[in-house]
């Protein structure tokens, strides 16, 4: 969950910007993260991990867009359980919410981290004390109720998906097939169809972000038209931009230099690309991305976490606000949680245990999909059954059986 919006700037959302809220939120730090990551675990297949993460979150889309509907109330998941009675299992997926967004939080502050300690080339240091500063400005930012308008938002989509897509294009245009073959120790020591299967189950972060929308859905302006219009489109463009970028970025400075470069691995594809000022624009775009990512996935998290205190589901600390208005224990929970875990965590984990929260939280929203008979069944089912084998892959991986 990576943005979000107050309406100051002018009424409802538009379908425009619903759709930049939504790919915002999956872009704004989930490629930048997870690139090497993926790339690490599917050696040359690795845009085929992002194209079967990418199915699974488009079939999980349709079940979130035409759930909400259904309810015809913003709250994602939490409210379509609370909402159906379900009020322990609507308790049990707040706190698991919770806890995807605070690791998303430390991803997203990891990789700032990494692009800022890159930019500057100073010492080892600056990455995680970067990554802990970045955490702490941000939800002061947060706490005195500072916001972003649906303007800029769609300003920094639309700049960072060009940014993407000029590298991405440039890459290709080098065409060297070859470069995505991983010589060194990557690509996770298995077949490289079970790559794919394991990094298609590691990049489930880099998709959350849509489910956004739901929370969102009372600020459209059409919303029982533009929740699946927007979901489904802005999942179905950022599948295309993350497969032409994998492809692109591998071919431009190869496989082995991805995972090598981890954290920072498009900036160095930029300066492959177009020297300084390549580096310069896709170092510039990564920490705007992060940053807005963290300022915005702290905001909507505390917010839902105290819509769940005034429901009664989670403690009464989480309904208190301050001066501005803005819940402030909530918010200096996630940061506090999320520093340490950016201090102390690996991208790598951090980015999997991620991606584990989300799947199943795919999977339960599938599964009410079906039971409430909302949308085209088979397309939940589809995306059930790719939930719960990506998440049983995704935890026989950490087991390090496959």
């Amino acid at each position: 969950m990576a943005t979000k919006t107050d309406k100051s700037d002018g009424g409802k959302l538009s379908l425009n910007a619903s759709w930049s809220m939504a790919v915002g939120g999956m872009i704004g730090g989930g490629i930048f993260a997870t690139l090497g990551v993926v790339f690490d675990t599917a050696g040359a297949f690795a845009p085929i991990a992002f194209l079967i993460g990418g199915l699974i979150a488009l079939a999980t889309a349709h079940s979130y867009a035409e759930l909400t509907r259904h309810h015809d109330k913003s709250g994602g998941v939490f409210i379509y359980l609370h909402q159906d009675g379900h009020e322990t299992a609507a308790r049990i997926s707040v706190w698991v919410l919770l806890a995807g967004y605070t690791l998303t939080v430390a991803v997203y502050a990891y990789t700032f981290g990494a692009y800022l300690s890159d930019a500057l080339g100073g010492p080892d240091w600056i990455k995680p004390a970067a990554a802990v500063a970045s955490i702490a400005i941000l939800a002061g930012v947060n706490l005195m109720g500072v916001k972003e308008s649906a303007g800029v938002e769609i300003f920094v989509v639309w700049a960072k998906l060009i940014i993407l897509l000029a590298l991405a294009v440039i890459g290709i245009a080098h065409w060297a097939p070859d470069n995505l073959q991983v010589t060194g120790d990557g690509g996770g020591g298995q077949s490289p169809f079970l790559g794919a299967i394991v990094g298609a189950a590691s990049v489930f972060m880099a998709y959350e972000g849509f489910q956004l929308l739901s929370y969102d859905y009372e600020e459209m302006e059409k919303p029982k038209r533009d929740i699946g219009r927007g979901m489904i489109l802005a999942v179905a463009a950022v599948i295309v931009v993350y497969i032409l970028v994998a492809v692109g970025t591998g071919m431009l400075i190869g496989a082995d230099k991805v995972i090598a470069e981890k954290e920072v691995s498009l900036a160095i594809a930029g300066r492959a690309a177009a020297g300084e000022v390549g580096f310069i624009a896709v170092a510039i775009a990564a920490l705007f991305s992060t940053a807005s990512a963290v300022n915005a996935t702290i905001f909507s998290t505390a917010r839902l976490t105290k819509r769940a205190s005034e429901l009664g589901e989670m403690p009464d600390a989480f309904d208190k606000t301050n001066s501005a208005g803005v819940p402030w224990f909530g918010t200096v929970l996630i940061a506090v949680v999320a520093g340490v875990l950016a201090l102390f965590g690996g991208l790598d984990p951090l980015v999997k245990a991620a991606s584990l929260v989300f799947l199943a939280i795919f999977a339960i929203v599938n599964l009410i999909s079906i039971r409430k008979d909302a949308g085209i069944r088979w397309i939940s089912v589809a995306g059930l059954i790719g939930a719960v084998a990506s998440a049983i892959v995704l935890v026989i991986h950490f087991f390090g059986v496959v």
